[in-house]
């Protein structure tokens, strides 16, 4: 099964990622959820793997700029709607091994996934 490395073009973070996969020899499919969106499904599930607090990015600048009201009283579906819509709240990269996710970007914890 091939990795998918969801995430947005314009992104320091996403370039760090694709940098340690080519690096690697690792071969990806990306899925660039700015220009493809991104299904309720997919964000729902990594939400049950991860939490909705952790895949819901509040320091970037999309959240930050919502009003008030749409950043308070979070829970899961709240966070779910809102990152379908606006998926650029969440976490990047997000790279989905098949029988698991990493969320962000960290070599160690590629290097240890991928037994590097």
């Amino acid at each position: 099964m091939a990795l998918t490395l969801y995430g947005i073009r314009n992104c320091d973070t996403m370039k760090k990622a694709w940098s340690w996969l080519d690096a690697a020899g690792i071969a990806y499919d990306f899925h660039d959820y700015k220009k493809a969106g991104i299904d309720e499904a997919h964000v729902r599930a990594w939400c049950a793997e991860h939490g909705w607090e952790s895949v819901l990015n509040r320091a970037g600048t999309t959240f930050r700029k919502l009003p008030e009201a749409e950043r308070t009283g979070l829970d899961t579906d709240k966070a779910v709607a809102l990152m379908v819509a606006q998926p650029s709240m969440i976490k990047r990269p997000v790279l989905d091994l098949g029988d698991r996710r990493i969320l962000g970007f960290k070599p160690e914890r590629y290097a240890e996934a991928f037994g590097a």
